[in-house]
């Protein structure tokens, strides 16, 4: 497939995502919200059915999901420089807010506190989620067979089903029934590839804490792990506290609190892991290892999402795992509200966040920004 027309000019790209990173609190489901009003809702730069398809695609492979999706937005506007930039700018202010609590935290013992940012950001994020399923919803849950499919995938996310099997199993369900009405040709095969990707595991680095062992770790965890920021978590403990030794568990939570407490992708506490293991270099290493294999990933999403759509069989599957994808984030959203809505502030926030955004269409950074400056006056009230 030829590369695709610049649309876009790369100072936009770079200005968007920066900002996006920026202002993107609350995880994965409220990055994929977040571009979903602003490149399908107010600038048109794709349909709701092709960003469908990336999120869809993205879903399906290891790495930080939301990540990938500004990076396949990129790519559908100026190829693979416009991936490149909308990746590192997604990345670079995630990395660099962490690499500063990482600072204060070696430096101090503890970290700046923001609680209170987080406070009163986060309402404002799951009311983003929540309009954000609303409208992807009804685009990916359309007919009975696709409604019946949205809401089992959703139970089986409620009850603990790993994303990635909800994700496939539901694609597996379209795919079989639209096998039965016609037969599949080597044209279907593209299909195969997002499902048998990133199956790649890795072997012991050892316990020698250089670079090279150092990057080698983060670049498997990048291959590897399936489903958001918040499943790197059980690897990071696994690895680097149980296996190699190389944190402790007080250290560890320290670090997963940085890359909640910032917005843009979790993964990004890698940098903060990085830093305290080697210092400014070890945060690079870490940070450039961990996200290096969504790069590639995500370009091949870019690439092949509109063949892949051409095809009846792999159209259904990718359809299958849309249903599935809205599912993941419904059931994320409400995870986060109940985590979220913890008093009648909270409340106050989400509803009156609803409010601005469903019914006076005010521009999400704006509420977001003023979310965040009540829950910092909340927070020193108390």
């Amino acid at each position: 497939m030829p590369e695709p027309r610049a649309k876009s000019s790369l100072s936009e790209i770079i200005r968007l995502f920066l900002w996006l990173s920026l202002i993107g609190f609350g995880g994965p489901a409220a990055h994929i919200a977040l571009m979903e009003r602003e490149f399908v809702e107010r600038r048109g730069w794709l349909s709701r059915e092709q960003f469908l398809d990336l999120v869809g695609g993205c879903n399906l492979l290891p790495g930080p999901s939301s990540t990938q999706v500004a990076m396949a937005l990129g790519y559908t506007r100026r190829g693979w420089l416009g991936l490149s930039a909308a990746g590192c700018c997604f990345i670079l202010p995630a990395a660099l807010a962490t690499l500063a609590l990482a600072w204060a935290y070696v430096r101090y013992g503890h970290m700046p506190q923001a609680q209170g940012l987080l406070y009163g950001a986060k309402p404002v994020m799951v009311a983003i989620i929540a309009q954000a399923v609303w409208r992807l919803g009804r685009m990916a849950l359309r007919g009975w067979v696709l409604g019946l499919l949205g809401a089992a995938c959703f139970v089986a996310a409620f009850a603990g089903a790993p994303p990635i099997a909800v994700l496939l199993v539901a694609g597996g369900l379209l795919l079989t029934l639209a096998w039965q009405e016609s037969r599949p040709d080597s044209s279907n095969r593209s299909i195969w590839w997002f499902a048998g990707v990133g199956s790649v595991s890795g072997a012991s680095l050892g316990n020698a804490i250089g670079l090279v062992s150092l990057g080698l770790t983060f670049l498997k965890l990048g291959v590897v792990v399936f489903g958001s920021g918040y499943v790197l978590l059980a690897f990071l403990r696994d690895d680097l506290v149980n296996r190699l030794h190389w944190i402790t568990e007080q250290q560890l939570l320290d670090a997963i609190t940085a890359g909640q407490v910032t917005p843009g992708p979790v993964f990004a506490t890698a940098t903060f892991i990085g830093y305290l293991l080697r210092g400014w270099s070890g945060a690079l290493v870490a940070t450039i290892a961990i996200f290096l294999p969504s790069f590639f990933l995500a370009g091949a999403v870019g690439a092949l999402a509109r063949r892949i759509r051409q095809s009846k069989l792999a159209a259904a599957f990718i359809d299958g795992v849309n249903a599935g994808a809205v599912a993941l984030m419904a059931e994320v959203g409400l995870m986060l509200g109940k985590a979220t809505f913890v008093d009648g502030w909270a409340w106050a926030i989400g509803l009156v966040s609803a409010l601005l955004l469903l019914r006076f269409q005010v521009n999400a950074t704006w509420v977001i920004l003023g979310g965040a400056a009540i829950g910092i006056v909340l927070h020193g009230l108390r």
